[in-house]
């Protein structure tokens, strides 16, 4: 085994591929209660852009390893550690920095993944499928039938809501700002796909049947959000995770005192470090039971090796992407 790892690493705040660069670091030596896990992949969240160019709440001490998400193999088990085994493919916490080879991390830390679940899909089941799960389960009861509208539909969060809604048995309008995603995500589970427009209230309402929406998911902000807000029956509510925008959210007063709507947030990892290992645990094991029957997958558009970090981060922050751009490790 090599007795270095590369990393990438940035030393101050800025445009990501600016700041970022790949360095040789030792390879890590596990406390007595920790294990070493070989990375195998780790995507590229928003997160972690807005992280490095330090715009995330939460801010580590610089020089700083990116990547709140990732995926690996236990290659190497301390002392003391009884609860996992040398092979074992395992997600790693969200606040150690997964943008590297390979990684000394606490045992009991650590989420082991079931047989039959690809190293790839296992990386991207923390923070898009898990907060997807969360937004449909923790704020407005729905029953199978039911309608939720979302924007940013074509996001790695939003494709997660449409698979995770169709197997509930719930029905979504999903708004995006491009015409050619239509097709594609109707054939995904989209019940009704719609482009953002100032029309979308009448179009979501003849979509629907006329049908009452109770649950608007925004990763938005700015005008799509009082978009969505217009969509809701009274008594509604609207969970925001997401400010692609970089707009506020406008509500007309209006809309609170005659529809009396709700306006809530989630910040995933947040959920993660208040929960208890059974309630995460729990959301775990669906997610990992729809991934093995192929029903949550991320799209990716490219994977690159961690020494072209430059490059993924600069394609990663563009728009108008096919899919989720990854790093891939390779032996």
């Amino acid at each position: 085994m090599s007795k270095n790892i590369n990393a990438a690493v940035y030393e101050r705040h800025g445009n990501p591929p600016d700041v970022l660069r790949v360095e040789s670091q030792p390879w890590p030596a596990p406390a007595p209660d920790e294990v070493v896990v070989k990375m195998r992949a780790a995507p590229i969240n928003p997160a972690d852009l807005n992280q490095i160019e330090g715009k995330y709440p939460v801010r580590p001490e610089l020089p700083a390893i990116p990547g709140f998400e990732g995926a690996g193999v236990v290659v190497e088990i301390g002392a003391d550690v009884k609860s996992v085994t040398n092979g074992a493919l395992v997600i790693v916490p969200h606040n150690i920095g997964t943008w590297r080879d390979a990684i000394a991390v606490k045992a009991d830390e650590l989420v082991i993944i079931p047989a039959g679940i690809e190293p790839v899909d296992a990386a991207m089941l923390k923070i898009n499928p898990m907060t997807a799960w969360r937004l449909l389960h923790d704020y407005v009861d729905l029953k199978k039938g039911d309608w939720l509208i979302q924007n940013a539909a074509n996001s790695a969060a939003g494709r997660a809501v449409i698979q995770i809604a169709r197997e509930l048995s719930y029905k979504t309008v999903n708004v995006v700002r491009r015409e050619e995603l239509i097709d594609e995500l109707r054939s995904e589970g989209g019940d009704v796909v719609l482009v953002d427009g100032e029309n979308l209230r009448n179009q979501a309402k003849n979509a629907t049947g006329g049908a009452s929406i109770r649950l608007a998911l925004n990763s938005v902000g700015g005008d799509s959000a009082l978009r969505l807000a217009n969509c809701l029956a009274p008594a509604s509510t609207m969970v925001t995770f997401g400010a692609m925008s970089l707009q506020p959210l406008k509500i007309p007063n209006g809309l609170l005192i005659f529809k009396d709507l709700r306006f809530r947030g989630i910040w995933i990892n947040k959920w993660y470090d208040n929960a208890t290992k059974e309630q995460r645990m729990e959301t775990f094991r669906s997610l990992f039971d729809m991934a093995k029957r192929g029903l949550l997958k991320a799209k990716v558009e490219k994977a690159y090796p961690l020494a072209e970090a430059r490059a993924a981060v600069a394609r990663a922050a563009q728009g108008k992407r096919s899919g989720k751009i990854i790093f891939e490790f390779r032996d």
